[in-house]
């Protein structure tokens, strides 16, 4: 198994969540987070004063898969994700060892 954490632009979110439902996934977890990759933020003033605002909002999706259906997921993110600019965000795929659903303490694929 194998675990696809996506960070992208917020305004990707519906978009991303529609190619992942077509992909097939049986679930996803999304988050609201904030932070700076390359780009570092942006510059704004207030009152005159420069500021950096250097942690940008972003939208964290984390999938469990199997190994097999990984580089789909993955493909339908970067075709949903992309925009060409700075910013578009990141995936990292890890290993995941084991996954026990709670309720019937089902292990393996059956617990996805």
């Amino acid at each position: 198994m194998k675990r696809i954490t996506a960070i992208v632009r917020p305004e990707k979110l519906e978009a991303l969540k529609e190619a992942l439902f077509e992909q097939g996934i049986k679930g996803m977890t999304v988050s609201q987070v904030n932070g700076c990759g390359n780009q570092h933020g942006w510059k704004e003033y207030f009152r005159g004063t420069e500021v950096l605002l250097n942690m940008v909002p972003k939208v964290k999706f984390e999938i469990v898969a199997e190994d097999e259906e990984a580089e789909g997921i993955v493909c339908a993110i970067q075709g949903a994700a992309r925009t060409g600019e700075v910013g578009d965000g990141k995936i990292f795929i890890s290993p995941i060892d084991e996954a026990i659903r709670i309720r019937t303490g089902e292990r393996g694929s059956e617990a996805l």
